[in-house]
């Protein structure tokens, strides 16, 4: 958690604020990881 988002896994949990920004990091993580497997498997498949 430390490494990847600057926050220790005590703070996230006391603090809304860096939780919400970190689960906002996360998602974008997510969706961007999302559409590079689409686009992988577009090229597998042609």
């Amino acid at each position: 958690m430390h490494q990847m988002h600057g926050v220790g896994y005590a703070e996230y949990s006391r603090n809304l604020k860096k939780r919400l920004s970190v689960e906002k990091e996360r998602e974008k993580s997510y969706e961007k990881s999302q559409r590079v497997i689409q686009d992988v498997e577009r090229l597998v498949h042609r």
